[in-house]
């Protein structure tokens, strides 16, 4: 990498010799800074030299607003995302990330033309479900090809390019700055309080003062509370409730109106939140009579790419009054019509307040000069936490418009105390660095053993991931650790040194072998049994200790367990009664667990369990009352877990999974076997019972020292490519089983149709297409059930399918189940339920079916309780996925089929589900 420029504000000059030198560049910066012009240099670049130039955006509506875009300043642009095609012939060609990788695989002649690929919203590559397609694409770029990387800032762009380097083997310059054209000043608002309290002013200077004053607001709201009937601070009405002087949101937006603070972004991290917060704003207006009649204006025109039935659906009539009084709202399950045309509106000075989700932050550049988040935590699929400092880059830059503003403004609603260093971070905290999330997918690996050339080899793509790159580089950081952690043993008291490393060594095994052990007993159909009330149960989530816990009920995972201990795995929710923090689970923040300190009086508290986080069963179990409300009840639990360690100070007994559970798996029958070894040994060592706490304390500190270093070692000898290695060796047995290759890795038919299909999960759908079941269904029954393939909203409602629907909803269950337990069996980490729950979504298929058959789209979405625009999203997705079917059919001589595949797509292609996006 030859130049890195932090500038104190983006000079293009910079970016664009780089270009005129025909070498690769990554500009990371913040909004409004002046990335596009980096971008539209290059391809008037490309126009002048008479070459190709691609332009990729992570989004299918961010490539219609790029394609709009471009076209005003270029004349010969096109289209592809997969739902529509514009010009495909086009110098200039904007498309999804997704498309370019196809195009890569199957060596598309429009990349011989190709002299520039530019990647919009590169740190999308940190996705955890796509990020892998930008690494992808990255990998397999023809070396004469030069990019353009355009980012938010992050803290390693000099990493990302070095990769691009030593990838390609080319330079690829940095311009880098985190300078805001447009200073912000951020504010914190207290929820039921009065007023703000500027906490980071325009110079990045954190107002120590003005936070203690905001704390001192939520100490006498407590105390006030306190002397309140209910127990509540009286001040704590709902966001978007009802206190006699309106809501809080209400409040905050009336007084930026007032101060001409406006246009303003209410970010908030629900959708319903966005439409409540929107219609309590019914008492304002914003507009003139003037910007009324050009709002109305602008609506009709909007609305005539629809026909005359779907004008008239409740989602579109009721939002033009809301938009003339300029107010209105963004977010994923709108119509697409309807986003389109706020953001139109918005971009034209005629919406003053929008409420948005954090997607609205996401690519082009609609700045507004002021700013509020609704809250600082978020439900991340997993847990409450609170917002990263990424995040909040991302959504603070749409604060303050370069020319406009002389500064933007932040206001962040709070309604709890939060630390101040939590609050520091969020807001003057570093972007987050760009880190891999390359994985294998089945779809990569047969299309690499499909490439007619063979240069690139899924061998060739693990070593030249970013993932291996990043582990590389981070060897010697590990290496600085273990020396430091070396030097610590050596300091440490040595007398007694091997009795006591001996002893603390047997413990570490045990634990080791009890995790393993744990994990395999915890799976579903093996602990569910023993999960009755009452029974104790250890709790650890990561590195912490929540103890010894009561069940209270098990139910299965719904679609979003709030609330639940963070984990990745377990279809259940096991409601456990554990020991917490006094208060810590007040309000919606998250239970933390009472530490075992002298003196420390907790509460217990029922909290979701998800499975994996259960690390040990008790023998034992004890009674527990049938209404746990009254915190008498709870505590009355406690005291009786609390006896019950007195009793047994060696530790509650645990049920012995093979003569208790009667696991006669021959691997948990071994992990008991070594267990029960090392225990006796253990109870059999002098130090057992020793009495020297100091010198127990040392050489246990020396035994964990010792044990880390042993891991950073191992660390270090175990190379992530030996992983990708043993999961590719995994996966191709799996494709072999299912016959979509040969003993001699050379894909078969059932592989030629994989490797066509991305958009559902290629196994399974290949697996329904040989094994006959869409043979036996007409066109309509096959959109829907296709629909179950497509990742999208869950319905919170009870699924009733028709009989024509269930019996083919069975037979896919059954495949899924049957592709899951093959993958199991050849070494991969898969849980069969989670596989068939999170592949088999039968959430639309009525509405599909239905819809297939000619009901009206009204109709449709009185069927479900999923938002409109999700449905559109879900239907669009699915006719793409039609087509790659189609495809896959024709590539496969499956004439029949392939009829179907159009038909079913066909069937889909009208109204309002297919409308013209406005930006076309």
């Amino acid at each position: 990498m030859r130049l890195q420029f932090p500038v104190s504000t983006l000079r293009p000059r910079i970016s664009v010799a780089c270009l005129e030198r025909n070498e690769s560049v990554l500009v990371s910066a913040h909004t409004s800074a002046g990335k596009t012009a980096v971008a539209e240099y290059a391809i008037a670049m490309a126009f002048r030299d008479k070459q190709r130039v691609i332009y990729t955006s992570p989004l299918k509506a961010l490539s219609n607003q790029k394609y709009r875009e471009l076209s005003q300043e270029f004349k010969d642009v096109g289209l592809m995302t997969g739902d529509v095609t514009i010009s495909p012939n086009a110098s200039c060609l904007v498309m999804t990330t997704e498309i370019l990788r196809g195009m890569l695989y199957r060596g598309s002649e429009v990349l011989k033309e190709v002299a520039w690929v530019i990647f919009d919203e590169i740190h999308y590559m940190k996705d955890r479900e796509r990020g892998v397609v930008w690494e992808e694409s990255i990998i397999f770029m023809p070396p004469a090809v030069k990019m353009v990387f355009l980012s938010a800032t992050m803290s390693n762009a000099t990493e990302f390019a070095e990769w691009i380097c030593n990838l390609h083997k080319q330079p690829c310059h940095v311009v880098y700055t985190d300078f805001r054209p447009t200073p912000l000043q951020h504010y914190v608002f207290p929820v039921g309080g009065n007023g703000l309290y500027l906490v980071v002013d325009e110079n990045e200077l954190f107002r120590e003062e003005n936070f203690v004053k905001l704390h001192d607001t939520f100490s006498k709201q407590k105390s006030d509370g306190h002397r309140s009937s209910n127990g509540k601070a009286s001040g704590r009405t709902a966001k978007g409730g009802t206190a006699s002087g309106g809501s809080d949101i209400f409040k905050i937006v009336k007084m930026i109106m007032e101060r001409k603070f406006q246009p303003v972004i209410i970010f908030s991290f629900s959708r319903r939140e966005c439409e409540q917060h929107a219609m309590s704003m019914s008492k304002l207006d914003f507009n003139t009579q003037e910007e009324k009649d050009d709002v109305e204006d602008v609506f009709r025109k909007a609305v005539l790419c629809l026909n005359e039935e779907d004008r008239q659906l409740p989602a579109i009539e009721l939002m033009l009054p809301l938009l003339q009084r300029g107010i209105a709202v963004h977010h994923s399950g709108l119509l697409p019509v309807i986003k389109e045309l706020v953001e139109l509106l918005f971009q034209e000075g005629l919406v003053k307040a929008l409420f948005a989700t954090e997607t609205f932050a996401m690519g082009l550049n609609m700045p507004a000069k002021t700013v509020v988040f609704t809250a600082v935590k978020k439900w991340d699929g997993d847990s409450h936490r609170y917002i990263g400092s990424g995040e909040y880059i991302q959504m603070s830059g749409r604060a303050g418009r370069r020319g406009k503003d002389d500064r933007g403004i932040c206001i962040i609603m709070i309604d709890e105390q939060m630390e101040m260093n939590t609050l520091k971070d969020m807001v003057l905290g570093k972007p987050a660095p760009l880190v891999s999330t390359f994985r294998l997918s089945y779809y990569s690996i047969l299309n690499l053993l499909s490439r007619a050339e063979g240069q690139f080899t899924a061998e060739h793509v693990i070593k030249n991931s970013f993932h291996q790159f990043q582990h590389e580089k981070a060897l010697p950081d590990i290496g600085k650790k273990v020396s430091n952690l070396e030097q610590e043993v050596a300091i440490l008291d040595a007398s007694g040194e091997a009795e006591v490393a001996e002893y603390h060594k047997i413990k570490l095994d045990i634990a080791q072998l009890e995790k393993k052990m744990m994990t395999e007993i915890t799976r579903p159909e093996r602990v569910l049994y023993f999960l009755l009330p009452g029974r104790l149960v250890k709790i650890r989530e990561g590195g912490t200790d929540w103890g010894w816990g009561v069940v209270v009920n098990v139910v299965k995972k719904p679609s979003s367990a709030l609330g639940s201990l963070p984990s990745r795995g377990g279809g259940y929710i096991v409601d456990t009664l554990l020991h917490c923090s006094p208060g810590s689970s007040e309000n919606s923040s998250q239970p933390k667990p009472c530490p075992p300190r002298p003196g420390e009086k907790g509460e217990m508290h029922v909290v979701p369990v998800q499975l994996p986080l259960i690390s040990a069963l008790s023998k034992l179990r004890i009674s527990i009352p049938s209404d746990l409300r009254p915190l008498e009840a709870r505590q009355s639990i406690l005291l009786a877990v609390q006896e019950l360690g007195t009793r047994f100070p060696q530790g509650l007994p645990k049920l012995n999974p093979v003569k208790d559970m009667g696991i006669e798996d021959p691997e948990i029958v071994d992990l008991v076997n070594q267990i029960e070894a090392l225990e006796q040994k253990l109870y059999a060592h002098p130090l057992h019972k020793s009495q020297d706490v100091q010198q127990i304390k040392c050489f246990q500190r020396k035994a964990e020292v010792d044990h880390e270093i042993q891991q950073l070692k191992s660390k270090m000898r175990e190379s992530q490519l030996q992983k990708f290695r043993d999961e590719l060796k995994n996966r191709s047995r799996v494709l072999r089983k299912l016959g979509h290759i040969d003993t001699e890795d050379v894909v078969q038919l059932k592989g030629r149709a994989a490797c066509l299909i991305d958009t559902g999960d290629e196994l399974l759908v290949t697996e329904l297409m040989f094994n006959g079941t869409f043979n036996d269904l007409d066109h309509h029954q096959i959109a829907a059930l296709a629909s179950c393939f497509i990742p999208g909203d869950k319905s919170n409602e009870q699924i009733q399918l028709r009989t024509e629907l269930a019996r083919p909803l069975q037979q896919l269950q059954e495949s899924a189940r049957r592709i899951a337990e093959i993958q199991h069996e050849c070494k991969l980490e898969v849980n069969v339920d989670e596989y068939v729950e999170s592949t088999v979504r039968p959430y639309l298929m009525d509405v599909i079916y239905c819809w297939s058959k000619g009901a009206s789209f009204a109709d449709v979405t009185q069927m479900t309780d999923i938002f409109e625009g999700s449905i559109i999203r879900s239907a669009r997705r699915l006719d793409e996925f039609l087509n790659q079917l189609r495809t896959a059919a024709h590539a496969v001589g499956e004439v029949a089929l392939e009829e179907k595949f159009a038909g079913a797509s066909e069937s889909l292609r009208r109204g309002i589900m297919f409308a013209n996006s406005l930006y076309l």
